[in-house]
């Protein structure tokens, strides 16, 4: 403020209404017009980490930390980049979501998770669940398939109908499909217990090799990496990516699936994106 009001006021005038000595003005002034290199490169940071912000408002330092490492191969340590943060004001504008008190207990097919059992491939385990959005005014709800595997989205539909069952159906066609890649495995589907995930006509498409699980009624915690990752999708298409229909919306949900698998770092896989995990680990 000082720098900015001095060329109108006296700065011995400026200095003694701040309480700062002349002497520290004219240090930092001299930083500022002709920094250290290292002062220099940490000012580029800064900007660097504001126009990333800017473009991923909904994200910490962390994720933009990684965020910037994927794309420009730039390597700094998450201190440093909470520095950077820091010192230029970013915060992530997500929002936190909470979860329900555990419902009643009883279900419809056994939570095959609450086992803890061990994953060490693809589509080993499948978790589904179903989030509801508005743009410009028309409703859509989006179904989506994740692998827990490595937080993949290899199934997704979307619909402007709402309830409507096909969503669903066309998203568990295209996740059967896929596993025809992988027969060597058995494979465990989890979601809630909506009712289209409940009902004859959905469960009659599984295959033997398709093990159903359930959450508990009212218990968004027993499939809380899906409900997370709605979280965090609602954040990005609209926080971030500024889904605003301008193109058919389809194409910009399709578009947000490519940059969730293949440019978006995953906190849980160490800030690969999930085709880099799949890449790395898959024998």
């Amino acid at each position: 403020m000082i720098l900015e009001l001095s060329g109108e006021f006296p700065v011995k005038l400026l200095c003694k209404m701040m309480g700062i000595n002349r002497s520290s003005f004219y240090y930092w002034k001299k930083r500022l017009s002709d920094p250290a290199p290292r002062t220099k490169k940490l000012f580029d940071n800064i900007q660097l980490f504001s126009e990333y912000h800017m473009k991923y408002p909904s994200h910490g330092y962390r994720w933009l930390n990684a965020k910037l490492r994927l794309d420009t191969g730039l390597i700094l340590s998450d201190q440093y980049a909470h520095k950077c943060c820091k010192i230029a004001g970013i915060k992530s504008k997500s929002k936190h979501y909470k979860y329900k008190k555990p419902g009643d207990p009883g279900r419809v097919f056994p939570n095959l998770l609450s086992a803890q059992i061990n994953i060490d491939g693809p589509l080993q385990c499948i978790v589904s669940d179903m989030t509801a959005f508005y743009v410009k005014g028309t409703y859509y709800e989006l179904t989506l398939y994740m692998d827990l595997w490595n937080n993949e989205i290899v199934s997704h539909a979307l619909s402007g109908k709402r309830g409507d069952r096909m969503t669903y159906i066309n998203g568990l066609k295209d996740l059967l499909e896929l596993k025809k890649t992988h027969p060597e495995y058995q494979m465990i589907l989890h979601s809630d217990q909506g009712s289209v995930y409940t009902s004859k006509a959905y469960n009659d498409l599984l295959p033997m090799y398709v093990d159903r699980s359930m959450s508990r009624a009212g218990t968004p915690t027993d499939n809380a990496a899906m409900e997370s990752i709605n979280g965090w999708i609602k954040a990005e298409l609209f926080t971030d990516l500024h889904i605003t229909g301008e193109k058919p919306v389809e194409e910009e949900i399709d578009d947000y699936i490519v940059f969730f698998n293949e440019q978006r770092p995953a906190y849980s896989l160490n800030y690969l994106t999930p085709k880099q995990y799949r890449e790395v680990n898959a024998g």
